[in-house]
C-alpha cells in the first residue's frame, strides 16, 4: 500500500542512478507520500523507536564486538576494560547494556498495542506473525548477550536455560552438548553464543524488512479498526507521521538517558560483576525482567517436558492469535468485553512477571499455576468465545468520522498509562531485587554519599585516605586487579599529579619477564602497571585465610547489593538512588560483633557480622580506632574508615562517574529542547489535519 510516488530527481547522475535502480523513488513513495490513517495515536510511534533501538544495538554491539574477547578467561576482564580504558567505552557498554531492556520494553508496548487495537486481524496476519518471529529473535539474541560478560548471573543463566533443551525426549541430551560445545558451560558455549549474538541481529533486521513489507502491502491499523476508504482518511507519511514519531522518539530518549548517564546498574544484577565460578552457586538465579514472566510459566509446572512446553507455548501460541480471536471489530475500544478482559491480560503478564521473580515455593508456586492457566485460557478460551458471545459497539463509517465526532469513547491517556505500567514495572522489578537480596541479614542503613545524585563527585580528600586504609590494612588480602597507579593521575580520580602516580606505583614491587636470561624478576611499579594480587594464585589466598578467598575489591561495590523492595524500588528510580554496594560495604566493615546473638551457632573460624549474609563470616574484624594515621587530621575511627575506604573503592568501580554524569547533564538538555521544538513543530503540522 504504498503512496503514488511523483519523485523526480533533478541531478544528472542521480536521473541516471534512477532509470537503474529506482530506490529514491521506493523510498519516496514508502516513507514519502506513503497513506498514513490521520487517527494513529501515540502509541504508533513504538513501531519508529524499536527501528532505532535495531539501529543502536546494531551499532554499539559491533564497536563493543571489535574490543570483546570471547574467552572464558579473558572475557569478564575484557568487558571491564572496555569500560575502563576505551575511550567512551562505559558509554558503549552502557547504551548497549540498557538499550536491551529498552528495546524489549518498546516491544511488549508495541505488541499489547497490537492485541488491544486487533492488529494481528485480516488482512495482516502475516505481519502479526513476522512480529513473533522477530520476538523470537529478539528473546534468543538477548539471552545469548547476557552470557556475553561471562559473570556469576551470566554463567548460571545459561547453564539452567540450556538445560532446559534436556528435557526434548530422545534428542535433549544431544541438543545440550551441541549448545555448550561439551559437558558443561565453558568456553565452547561462550563462542557459540557470542558468533549467534553478532549474527542474529542482521537477521533481525531482514525480518523487521520483510515486516516493513508486510505493513505496507496490507496498510497499517488505526485505533478506530476501520481501512480508509477516501483520501480524507489518511495523511502523508511525511511530514505527518514523521514529526509526531520523531516527538515520541524524543520523549523516549529521554526515559533512555536517564538509565544510561544516571542509572546504569539499576536493571542489571550485582551478580554480574562477579567473575564466573562453577563452584560457587548464586543464591538465586533469576534471568532478565523481560523473560521472567515466561519463566514463571515454566516453574508452576512440576514436570520438566510440561514446563519447557508451555513457556515455549506461550510465545507460539501468539502465532495462531488472528484465527483464535474470529472477531469482526478490530479494536477493543468498540468491544466493552474484550477490553475489560485485555486489561485483566495485561495484570496477568505483570503478575506473572513478579512471580517469576520469587522463590518456587508456598503460595508463589499456587499463584503461578493459577495465573499460568489464566493466560493460556484468555487466547484458548476466552477470545475464541467473545468472538461469539460479544455484541460490538457501532464502529465510525471512517477514519474521518472517528476523528470528526471522535466517536467510540475515549482512549487511555498515554500518560497515566504510561505511568501505570511504571509502577507496574517497579512491583515487577522491585520483586527481582528482592529475589536476589541477600538472605538471613539485616538491611545495611542508607548512607548520605557525596556522589550520590545527579550532581554527585568524589570527595577528594575521602578518596585519597581511603587509599591509604586500602592500602595499609586491605591490601594484605584483596586485591584491586583492574585499577591501574597511573588511574590515580587522571580527571575524576583522587586527585594525584602524574608525578605522585609514579611514585606510588614504585612503592610496590611487580612480577615481570622473563628476562634475557629466560627468568622471571621483580621490578618497581610502574603507572602503566595495575594494583598487584597480595596472592600468586587462588589456592595460595585460601591457604593464607583459612580457607576462604578474599575477594578482588575492583568491582566490590557495585558486586554486592541489598534489596529495598516495593515501593522504594519505583522511589529510586526517580531519586537516582543507586548507592546500595557503598551502603552495604560500609556496614559490613562496622558491622562486627564481639559475641553472637544468644542461639546462633556460630561456626569455628568465623566471625559475627550483623550484615554479611548468614552472618558468619570467614575475614576477622579488618578496622580499629586509631588503626590508620590521617595526615588531615580527619577522625582516626571505624566509621571514619568504612566511609573513606568505601568511596575510594566506589571510584575503583567506576572511574568515569564523573564523566558520566556531567555528559549526561549535557545530553538531557539537550534532549529536553529537542524535545519542545518537535513537539511545537509537531503541532503546527498536525493544526489543519484534525
Amino acid at each position: 500500500m504504498s503512496g503514488p510516488s511523483d519523485f523526480q530527481p533533478t541531478n544528472p547522475a542521480l536521473k541516471w542512478i534512477e532509470r537503474r535502480l529506482p530506490i529514491m523513488g521506493l523510498m519516496h513513495s514508502s516513507f514519502v507520500a506513503y497513506p498514513t490513517p490521520r487517527n494513529l495515536n501515540y502509541w504508533w510511534t513504538f513501531g519508529a523507536i524499536l527501528s532505532l533501538m535495531l539501529g543502536v544495538q546494531i551499532l554499539t554491539g559491533v564497536i563493543l564486538a571489535m574490543h570483546y574477547t570471547p574467552h572464558a578467561d579473558l572475557a569478564f576482564k575484557s568487558v571491564e576494560l572496555i569500560v575502563r580504558d576505551v575511550n567512551y567505552g562505559w558509554l558503549l557498554r552502557n547504551i548497549h547494556a540498557s538499550g536491551a531492556s529498552m528495546f524489549f520494553f518498546a516491544v511488549y508496548i508495541h505488541m499489547f498495542r497490537g492485541l488491544y487495537y486487533g492488529s494481528y486481524k485480516e488482512p495482516r496476519e502475516v505481519l502479526w506473525i513476522l512480529g513473533v518471529i522477530i520476538y523470537l529473535l529478539m528473546m534468543a539474541t538477548g539471552f545469548m548477550g547476557y552470557v556475553l560478560p561471562w559473570g556469576q548471573m551470566s554463567f548460571w543463566g545459561a547453564t539452567v536455560i540450556t538445560n532446559l533443551f534436556s528435557a526434548v525426549p530422545y534428542f535433549g541430551e544431544s541438543i545440550v552438548t551441541l549448545l555448550w560445545g561439551g559437558y558443561a558451560v565453558g568456553n565452547p558455549t561462550l563462542n557459540r553464543f557470542f558468533s549467534l549474538h553478532y549474527l542474529l541481529p542482521f537477521v533481525i533486521a531482514g525480518v523487521v524488512v520483510l515486516h516493513i513489507w508486510a505493513l505496507h502491502v496490507a496498510g497499517q491499523n488505526n485505533p478506530a479498526g476501520v481501512e480508509p476508504k477516501t483520501e480524507k482518511d489518511t495523511v502523508p507519511f511525511t511530514p505527518y507521521a514523521t514529526m509526531k514519531d520523531m516527538f515520541g522518539v524524543s520523549c523516549f530518549l529521554l526515559f533512555y538517558a536517564w538509565f544510561i548517564f544516571y542509572m546504569p546498574n539499576y536493571l542489571g544484577d550485582a551478580e554480574n560483576y562477579i567473575p564466573a565460578n562453577p563452584a560457587v552457586t548464586p543464591a538465586h538465579i533469576v534471568p532478565e525482567w523481560y523473560y521472567l514472566p515466561f519463566y514463571a510459566i515454566l516453574r508452576s509446572i512440576p514436570n520438566k517436558l510440561a514446563g519447557v512446553v508451555a513457556m515455549f507455548g506461550a510465545i507460539i501460541v501468539l502465532v495462531f492469535l488472528p484465527w483464535l480471536d474470529s472477531a469482526k471489530t478490530r479494536s477493543s475500544k468498540y468491544r466493552p468485553l474484550a477490553k475489560q478482559f485485555f486489561w485483566m491480560f495485561v495484570v496477568v503478564c505483570i503478575g506473572l512477571g513478579y512471580l517469576g521473580a520469587q522463590p518456587p515455593e508456598g503460595i508463589y508456586v499456587i499463584v503461578g499455576r493459577i495465573l499460568t492457566i489464566l493466560y493460556f485460557a484468555y487466547f484458548l478460551i476466552l477470545l475464541p468465545l467473545l468472538s461469539r458471545i460479544e455484541k460490538p459497539r457501532p464502529v465510525p463509517n471512517s477514519i474521518a468520522d472517528d476523528v470528526l465526532a471522535k466517536s467510540g469513547g475515549k482512549a487511555a491517556p498515554m500518560v497515566s498509562t504510561v505511568i501505570a505500567l511504571m509502577v507496574a514495572g517497579g512491583l515487577l522489578l522491585g520483586g527481582a531485587e528482592s529475589a536476589r537480596a541477600a538472605e538471613g541479614s539485616a538491611k545495611p542503613p542508607a548512607q548520605k554519599w557525596s556522589f550520590s545524585g545527579p550532581f554527585g563527585k568524589f570527595d577528594r580528600g575521602a578518596m585519597q585516605r581511603g587509599l591509604k586504609v586500602y592500602k595499609e590494612v586491605c591490601a594484605s588480602c584483596h586485591g584491586l586487579s583492574f585499577v591501574a597507579f597511573r588511574n590515580l593521575a587522571e580527571t575524576g580520580g583522587p586527585g594525584y599529579s602524574v608525578a605522585q602516580a609514579a611514585a606510588f606505583a614504585s612503592e610496590y614491587k611487580v612480577k615481570d619477564g622473563p628476562n634475557d636470561q629466560g627468568e622471571m624478576f621483580e621490578r618497581p611499579g610502574r603507572p602503566a602497571d595495575y594494583f598487584p594480587s597480595p596472592f600468586p594464585n587462588e589456592q595460595a589466598a585460601r591457604v593464607a585465610n583459612g580457607g576462604a578467598f578474599p575477594p578482588d575489591l575492583s568491582l566490590i561495590t557495585k558486586a554486592r547489593s541489598y534489596g529495598r523492595g516495593f515501593p522504594m524500588f519505583l522511589i529510586d528510580f526517580f531519586t537516582q538512588y543507586q548507592e546500595q554496594g557503598p551502603d552495604y560495604v560500609m556496614a559490613l566493615l562496622q558491622g562486627y560483633e564481639d559475641k553472637p546473638p544468644a542461639g546462633f551457632n556460630l561456626p569455628e573460624g568465623s566471625y559475627y557480622n550483623t550484615y554479611f549474609p548468614g552472618h558468619a563470616i570467614k575475614m576477622p574484624k579488618p578496622l580499629n580506632d586509631g588503626q590508620v594515621t590521617y595526615d588531615d587530621g580527619s577522625p582516626a575511627t571505624v566509621e571514619q574508615y568504612s566511609k573513606d575506604v568505601t568511596t575510594f573503592l566506589m571510584w575503583a568501580a567506576e572511574p568515569h562517574m564523573e564523566a558520566r554524569k556531567q555528559l549526561g547533564l549535557q545530553v538531557f538538555v539537550f534532549l529536553i529542547l529537542l524535545t519542545v521544538l518537535l513537539y511545537f513543530t509537531k503541532k503546527k503540522v498536525w493544526a489543519n489535519a484534525h
